[in-house]
């Protein structure tokens, strides 16, 4: 997402309604593959609108109702985008990367242990199993990290040696700028902070990738100094939703470490990896109201926290495929306000040395903060 550029108004409030809205494609193999299941955000596909890559719903049932058609592309790979039939924009797809053809010595697709995200960002979950997610009466509503891996799209453990070997690869035949190490909680103390630190050290042992990795907070705060000597340049910690009630609701696990560990750890994250490089995702459309994730996100601000906060994407096969996704109106009232609150406090994506806040592709806050 993020530009060099300020992105014009209209297409910083197309991209918004296309990350609310959704998109029909009539051809489905444009471009990169698109992405279902696993965790985080997905059902996803690579869209370049204005020059900027975002991230767009495609197989979520609000995208099947879109107004939003990508046209048959021409030659050059570029579509006409119509809403409700009328043609509005140009838009064009990422190319599959190259790094996807490959394997290891035993077989196992480089796809199979990292992914491309946006153009430029690898991206893999390390440990492909959640004490939450394997229980339905802890599990969060909106999460698919088991999905991939039921479907044979990756595997349960990523192995050090696995990732550096990919992350080199998509260095170099793909021009990858940064990585994002994400995993499911593990049933240990560290919440998953001593695989992250493994997988780090290999990596940057075998190629110079500024890194983020993403947790929940482990039980102890020295945890942030091990992630830190072992490579890792940047940190999240992902509330996903802020109101106690909602977060009851939606992710009952999860919910049992309360808001102020959350807080007390993002403390001692900024103190360790310095002001900007610590963040947060925040999903919009889940229950929250507008004003309780702002506040929420002044306080993050205030402690050096990015809030990264993005459109609820109700994924396919979770309990709230069904649900609503938040309307282009909605994210505008929270986008608007916050990027101007970033702004202010000279706390930019474009700072940030890797991770989700950086790549911007799944929301369109950074356009808020020119």
């Amino acid at each position: 997402m993020n530009t060099s550029d300020a992105l014009p108004v209209q297409s910083r409030q197309l991209i918004t309604e296309l990350q609310s809205a959704g998109l029909r494609l009539i051809d489905p193999t444009v471009g990169a593959a698109s992405r279902r299941g696993g965790a985080g955000p997905s059902d996803h596909k690579a869209v370049i609108v204005d020059g900027v890559t975002v991230m767009v719903p495609v197989h979520t049932s609000s995208a099947w109702q879109s107004p939003f058609v990508a046209a048959q592309p021409d030659a050059s790979g570029r579509s006409a985008l119509l809403r409700n039939a009328i043609p509005i924009a140009q838009i064009g797809f990422p190319k599959a990367p190259r790094f996807y053809a490959l394997q290891t010595l035993d077989g196992v697709p480089y796809s199979h242990i990292a992914t491309l995200h946006s153009t430029d960002v690898l991206a893999t979950t390390v440990l492909q199993t959640c004490i939450r997610y394997e229980s339905r009466r802890k599990s969060c509503k909106f999460c698919a990290i088991g999905q991939s891996l039921a479907a044979g799209r990756t595997i349960a453990r990523k192995t050090p040696e696995q990732l550096a070997e990919v992350a080199r690869a998509a260095v170099l035949l793909d021009g990858v700028k940064h990585m994002v190490l994400t995993t499911g909680t593990p049933p240990t103390s560290d919440r998953g902070a001593q695989i992250l630190c493994d997988s780090a050290f290999a990596i940057k042992a075998a190629v110079d990738l500024p890194i983020q990795a993403q947790c929940e907070p482990p039980d102890d705060d020295r945890w942030f100094d091990r992630m830190k000597a072992s490579g890792v340049d940047t940190l999240g910690m992902h509330l996903e939703v802020v109101t106690p009630a909602v977060r009851e609701r939606m992710m009952p696990g999860k919910a049992s470490v309360p808001v102020s560990r959350y807080m007390a750890a993002f403390d001692a994250a900024v103190r360790v990896f310095g002001r900007g490089q610590v963040s947060t995702y925040l999903l919009a459309g889940l229950g929250d109201p507008a004003d309780a994730i702002l506040s929420t996100s002044r306080d993050l601000i205030a402690r050096g926290v990015y809030p990264f906060v993005v459109p609820f994407v109700p994924i396919s096969g979770t309990p709230l495929e069904d649900h609503p996704a938040p309307s282009a109106a909605f994210m505008k009232s929270i986008l608007e306000p916050l990027g101007a609150m970033l702004r202010d406090a000279r706390l930019r994506s474009a700072d940030i040395k890797a991770g989700c806040g950086k790549c911007g592709a799944c929301s369109s806050l950074a356009a808020y903060e020119e």
